[in-house]
Order: C-alpha cells, then sequence, then structure tokens
C-alpha cells in the first residue's frame, strides 16, 4: 500500500524550562502554546484531505550537558522542567504525533531537532517534502531546525506568530538568515 505525502508540523522546544517560571525562560514563551493548539485544533495549515503529522521536539539533556557551560541548566531529562508544557497535553492524542528527544548525549549540542535523532528518516518515511516549524526559541533551536529542514530539501516556512525568541537583535539576525536561505515565513 502506497503511503500519501504528508506535511509536517514541527514545534520546537515548548518546554516547562522555556516558559516564564522555568530555569532559562524564553520572554513571553507561553504565549505559543494557544498559537499552536490553534493550528492543530482548526487544521489551518492544509484542507482536511490532507495528512498532517505533528513533531514535538524537547531538549532531553543529562545533568551534565555540554551547553550548561554557556547556558542555565535547563532541560535534565526526566525533570519536570524538560516536560512539555501543559497546554500541549493534548497534543500527545494527535493521531500522527511524535516526540523527538534532543540533547541526551553530554558533549553532544543539538539546537537542531534534526542533530542526533530519527526526525529526517521518519519525514521522509512518510514522504514529507513540506513542513512548518514553531515554537521556541526563534534565534536558537528553532531557527537551527529550519535551517536544516530547508538544506536537507524540504519546503519549510517558520510560523512567526507561534514563535518567540530570545533577544530582538538575535531574532532580527535569525530572520535574516533563514530568509536567505530561502526559507518562508508565515503568519495565521
Amino acid at each position: 500500500m502506497e503511503r500519501k505525502k504528508a506535511k509536517a508540523l514541527i514545534v520546537v522546544d515548548v518546554q516547562n524550562d522555556f516558559c516564564p517560571g522555568g530555569a532559562f525562560p524564553v520572554p513571553k514563551g507561553d504565549e505559543v502554546v494557544p498559537v499552536i493548539r490553534h493550528i492543530l485544533f482548526l487544521n489551518q495549515l492544509m484542507p482536511s484531505s490532507e495528512k498532517l503529522l505533528v513533531f514535538l521536539t524537547q531538549d532531553w539533556h543529562p545533568n551534565d550537558h555540554c551547553s550548561f557551560n554557556d547556558f542555565p541548566e535547563h532541560c535534565v531529562r526526566n525533570t519536570p522542567g524538560a516536560e512539555l508544557h501543559p497546554g500541549l497535553k493534548k497534543i500527545y492524542h494527535y493521531q500522527q504525533c511524535f516526540l523527538i528527544k534532543k540533547g541526551r548525549k553530554k558533549e553532544e549540542e543539538a539546537f537542531s531537532g534534526f542533530k542526533g535523532t530519527y526526525l529526517y528518516q521518519i519525514l521522509k518515511h512518510y514522504k514529507v517534502k513540506q513542513v512548518f516549524v514553531c515554537g521556541l526559541a526563534t534565534d536558537y533551536c528553532v531557527k537551527a531546525t529550519a535551517l536544516d529542514a530547508q538544506k536537507l530539501g524540504f519546503k519549510t516556512s517558520v510560523i512567526l506568530d507561534a514563535c518567540r525568541g530570545v533577544a530582538p537583535g538575535g531574532i532580527e539576525t535569525a530572520l535574516k538568515e533563514m530568509q536567505d536561505e530561502g526559507i518562508k515565513f508565515i503568519e495565521l
């Protein structure tokens, strides 16, 4: 039986530690949650006759991860801070939802959802041609994931109103870098 072509939504690192009150909060990071829920439950990205796969990435660090040399300790595996924001729990029940845990090795910095994971293989298995990326943070993991998706041959769009970044200057630089690589920006 031939698999139907699909599109994918990659929700990057919307975890408790990156939201207000977390160990390494992105300003207004929790504001992406209702936008992401709205996207999924109203299926704004495609006609209902097409398949949308959903990928939720998570930093899943050991307690001595290399990123803690440059950033506060965050998203240590099996801690409340590493869990997805509670507002995304219903997404677990979405028909085609995959959890992608990244940065699992002590010496592996993994901003991109593709680094050290099976994300690429799953997307190819389902014949995905187009991906939509959103989440936290625009100037770090969203940028890295979108750039890798584009380089790997996927038609890539970033959903701006479902992203938040760390620093205004970093966000502007990240947007320019992504645009220069042919990534599209959309707002819903």
